[in-house]
């Protein structure tokens, strides 16, 4: 079908070569609830529009430890915890962040700021308690999803074995740049997935290299309920800075410029700033 957006003042789109057919319907949410919506008649140069982050959910599961090779790399560092299937957890919704916009380094909080980037996955409609076979009918779409991460407060956060004010900052969660329907992406497990930062390859896999399905994932956490517009996250791969071997070179800092791309969805750029740069 499309790449959906939302964009300017929150008005709610669908992209179409170079333009923005908009949509009759208020917010994004509400146009996974009302299962679609009609065009408006309006259209813009989709060049013209700012674009925002794509929906904002009423919940946001992570799910994580589905890609091997992040634990994997996790041993490298003797990291507190075991990085392994079915671990789940909620995100700070108003941390949401759209493309473009910046992620603010609060340097009184965090000396370790860290990149996962992941595939995450729209929900289509209300739904509880079903399994892998039922899953496709719930997926209203996919989203690139970076998952700013202090590691210095996780691991602090972890001696408990819960975290998630390390993940939950204000800004800490790019969402974008649209929303693709499973039409245009075919099989989710086969798209490449690479994060760039100034242009430097940090993190390089494929979404096949998750040791569970997407199917399996959903109907897994189906047990939670699901609201039309949910999102669920699917885990990051290797290449985050704070499992590699010289991490200190590689955390955030202001003005860097993270692009996560995902085959088939495009990529999501955010700048990093100042704490003082964005709040004085």
């Amino acid at each position: 079908m499309a790449r959906l957006v939302t964009f300017d003042d929150g008005r709610v789109g669908r992209v179409d070569d170079g333009e923005i057919a908009v949509l009759d319907v208020p917010t994004m949410r509400e146009y996974f609830e009302r299962r679609g919506a009609d065009e408006s008649g309006e259209r813009l140069q989709l060049a013209d529009a700012k674009l925002r982050a794509p929906i904002i959910p009423k919940k946001f599961l992570h799910t994580a430890g589905n890609f091997r090779e992040h634990e994997e790399e996790s041993k490298r560092v003797n990291w507190s915890h075991e990085i392994a299937p079915w671990i789940v957890f909620f995100q700070n919704v108003d941390a949401i962040i759209g493309p473009d916009e910046p992620v603010v380094y609060p340097e009184h909080l965090t000396e370790e700021l860290d990149y996962e980037l992941e595939l995450a996955i729209v929900v289509s409609k209300d739904g509880k308690w079903f399994g892998p076979e039922d899953a496709a009918d719930y997926i209203g779409g996919y989203v690139i999803f970076n998952d700013i991460t202090a590691r210095d407060i996780q691991r602090r956060e972890m001696r408990s074995g819960v975290f998630s004010f390390c993940k939950g900052i204000d800004t800490f969660c790019p969402l974008g740049p649209w929303i693709v329907t499973p039409d245009e992406i075919g099989d989710p497990h086969d798209l490449k997935m690479e994060l760039r930062v100034n242009g430097e390859r940090r993190q390089e896999s494929y979404s096949g290299n998750m040791s569970v399905t997407i199917p399996e994932i959903l109907a897994h956490y189906s047990a939670l309920g699901y609201s039309a517009g949910d999102v669920v996250s699917t885990g990051t791969v290797s290449g985050v800075a704070g499992f590699s071997e010289d991490a200190a070179s590689l955390y955030l800092k202001p003005g860097d410029v993270i692009e996560a791309e995902i085959q088939k969805i495009g990529v999501l750029r955010n700048p990093v700033v100042a704490w003082a740069d964005a709040h004085g």
